[in-house]
């Protein structure tokens, strides 16, 4: 009985593992590598050209000594803000004051000789109507007469010189602006055989920046002018008082200095050379910045990023530089299909906008594009695409984005009192 019982489960499961046997193994595929997606930031574009300048003040002029002297006192502070005027030095004016006495005592006594001939000679020709003098005296007191009034003013001459003189001594600010240090201390004598550099003022509102544009890019900017120009109405050059109208104030020009980002400074484009240099094949242009800020932003002397926008173009795509790949046939992007496959598009690419690239050639709006998982992502591959917005990805949106996770996180441990009372 246990033998007979024996062989039914042997049986039993002999049977259960022929029928294992017989079942067939099947695949499951893994599921598509997760990819983030966003389709292109669609913008109007600005087309600058970038150029390196320098700061120039709108006026800066040397105060030099105009008359010879000891300097007597001065009276300013370096480094301060003066007013067109405002008295800097004082030069001894001893020697010039008694120089205008001389002179007009010179005057006194021209207009003394003059009363005198005039008188003399009015007698004279008195007495010869009454033929009791000659002609003689007649002329000789009309001659008189010359002389005195050609003494008279060579001395009124000698008054106005020694009054310029005296008025030297007193120097005073050309301009309004900012006062260097003074070059020589007082009690130096100063303007012996040359006109001594005292101090120098510099106004440095508004601020000038030059550069240099190349031929290539001046016929890019003329045309762009030349647009501006048929834009008001004008027609030919004929057309002198309308032309007179169109200013090169209508160029904005973006000013950026060493430690700053970007290109912070608006001005206008004021002035150009009238030709090419043919030496260096550039020609000279000038931007003028109000620099009103207190205190001033722009100072003489200093680098300066310049941008001139020349062009406007509608309808750009753009996208995050962690997107383009490159390989032997250039730079290129992962786009995925309505399929949910990668395709590669080759493209040429632009300048950078607000940390985004724009794509000049390879790219339509309406393309999904790789932006993270790039490395898992390979083309003609599937992928499980999760989309987002290419604007959050530009530079501004980060940073406010960083701004506004680090105002909402907690202080670390390190910064608790309980920590500092332990440390």
């Amino acid at each position: 009985m246990r033998s007979e019982i024996n062989l039914r489960v042997s049986c039993i499961v002999l049977a259960s593992l022929l029928a294992g046997c017989e079942q067939a193994n099947t695949y499951v595929a893994p599921p598509p590598p997760k990819v983030t997606v966003a389709r292109p930031l669609i913008e109007e574009v600005i087309d600058y050209l970038e150029f390196t300048g320098t700061t120039v003040a709108s006026e800066q002029v040397e105060v030099r000594a105009r008359v010879a002297g000891v300097l007597q006192s001065m009276h300013f502070q370096p480094g301060t803000e003066v007013k067109n005027g405002d008295l800097l030095f004082v030069i001894d004016p001893k020697e010039y004051q008694a120089d205008l006495q001389a002179a007009q005592a010179e005057l006194a006594s021209a207009q003394a000789k003059l009363e005198r001939a005039q008188k003399e000679f009015s007698r004279s020709q008195r007495l010869f109507k009454q033929q009791a003098g000659s002609d003689v005296e007649v002329v000789k007191w009309r001659g008189e007469q010359a002389l005195a009034r050609a003494a008279i003013e060579r001395a009124n001459a000698d008054i106005a010189r020694a009054q310029l003189n005296l008025g030297y001594t007193r120097v005073k600010a050309p301009i309004s602006g900012r006062v260097g240090r003074n070059r020589v201390d007082v009690g130096n004598l100063v303007g012996q055989g040359e006109a001594t550099v005292l101090t120098e003022v510099t106004n440095p509102h508004p601020m000038y920046v030059y550069f240099n544009l190349n031929e290539l890019d001046l016929l890019r900017v003329r045309a762009m002018y030349r647009a501006e120009v048929k834009k008001k109405g004008l027609r030919d050059a004929k057309d002198r008082e309308r032309q007179a109208t169109i200013r090169k104030a209508d160029i904005h020009v973006y000013l950026g200095l060493a430690d700053e980002e970007g290109y912070p400074h608006e001005g206008v484009l004021d002035f150009a050379e009238s030709g090419v240099d043919p030496d260096t094949g550039t020609i000279q242009l000038r931007a003028v910045f109000n620099n009103e800020e207190v205190p001033y932003a722009l100072i003489p002397g200093l680098f300066a990023r310049v941008r001139l926008p020349i062009a406007k173009r509608p309808d750009i795509p753009l996208v995050t530089d962690r997107a383009i790949n490159a390989d032997q046939s250039g730079r290129y992007l992962l786009v995925v299909n309505s399929e949910n496959v990668v395709e590669k598009h080759n493209v040429r690419l632009g300048r950078l906008v607000d940390g985004l690239r724009v794509i000049e050639e390879g790219l339509r709006s309406e393309d999904w594009v790789v932006v993270n998982g790039i490395q898992r992502a390979r083309p003609g591959g599937k992928v499980g695409p999760e989309k987002i917005d290419m604007a959050s990805l530009t530079s501004s949106a980060l940073r406010t984005a960083a701004k506004a996770e680090k105002a909402q996180s907690p202080a670390s441990g390190a910064d608790t009192p309980e920590a500092k009372q332990k440390q």
